[in-house]
């Protein structure tokens, strides 16, 4: 295909020598949305993973950067990978996935869920958070540490839900290298925390790992987003990391399974202002002026 063409063009620097530079035509934009959609189609119907409704422009990003580490020139060359190799094929649901969270890597977020888990916790018999497209077990961890810091966790569930059994293995059995506890300390401190997040932890082969009542109150489990059904009633949702990925239709739809989720007076954190069509009108009000968080007052 003569977009995909690759042009050697010879630039002389005497009558007896030349140097050759090498120049990559890049893929006509028809061509290349072509390639993407052939791709998205092939990972959904080969792995069941449904990538079709993501927002387009953040799906070329990611895939780019992927191509670019693994040195492929065009989307075409990419799918070929994926669909013969099964590391090429993790990688790229690793790509389109939401990015792993270190532990209060969002002091801001944290602060936040403490803010708003103390209005919706308490007054459940027995209160159920959903860390919908849950950012890895450290993401996890932290949710359930500033849970602890009031006193709310040891009778919370915290339910956990990523969208392969390799991500759910992978949190399942995490664990800290000892040398970060020091970062992490002072990012939970700048979180509000007051105590010693060390405290939460015990040292296991060398890393750390949560202390088992930490652990227990965390419910791990494979869940798609786009293709699941409501499995349970939430006090508070959280999903701020994933939504920005999502195409409109795709945001509608795991919006109105969040609505389906969420117990009245429940909160439900996402990435940005709701928008008119997002929800209900007149079922939800805004906890904390100039951010994300929702409850669901009808």
């Amino acid at each position: 295909m003569a977009a995909h063409r690759w042009a050697r063009t010879q630039a002389q620097t005497g009558p007896a020598s030349g140097t050759f530079v090498e120049r990559r035509h890049v893929p006509a934009p028809e061509v290349e949305a072509l390639e993407l959609a052939l791709l998205l189609e092939a990972v959904a119907q080969r792995f069941g993973f449904d990538f079709r409704s993501h927002d387009q422009a953040a799906v070329k990003r990611k895939l780019h950067g992927l191509m670019a580490r693994r040195g492929l020139r065009t989307i075409s060359q990419l799918q070929d990978r994926v669909l013969h190799d099964g590391a090429a094929s993790s990688a790229l649901l690793r790509a389109l996935g939401v990015a792993p969270a270190s532990m209060f890597d969002d002091p801001d977020e944290a602060t936040q869920l403490l803010a708003v888990a103390g209005q919706c916790l308490p007054g459940a018999p027995l209160p159920k958070v959903w860390l919908a497209d849950c950012a890895g077990a450290e993401q996890a961890w932290t949710a359930a540490v500033l849970l602890a810091e009031r006193q709310l966790l040891w009778r919370t569930e915290i339910h956990a839900t990523v969208p392969s059994d390799e991500l759910l293995e992978e949190a399942l059995t995490a664990s800290i290298p000892l040398d970060k506890m020091g970062d992490y300390q002072r990012c939970y401190e700048r979180a509000g925390g007051s105590g010693r997040l060390s405290e939460y932890f015990h040292l296991e082969h060398g890393r750390m790992v949560p202390v088992p009542q930490l652990k227990s109150r965390i419910i791990w489990s494979q869940y798609n987003l786009v293709t699941d059904s409501s499995f349970n009633e939430f006090q508070l949702i959280l999903c701020r990391r994933a939504l920005p990925d999502f195409g409109p239709l795709l945001r509608r739809r795991v919006l109105r399974l969040f609505h389906d989720s969420l117990a009245v007076l429940g909160v439900l954190g996402i990435d940005r202002e709701l928008d008119a069509d997002d929800l209900p009108a007149g079922e939800y009000c805004r906890m904390i002026a100039g951010q994300s968080w929702y409850k669901r007052i009808a």
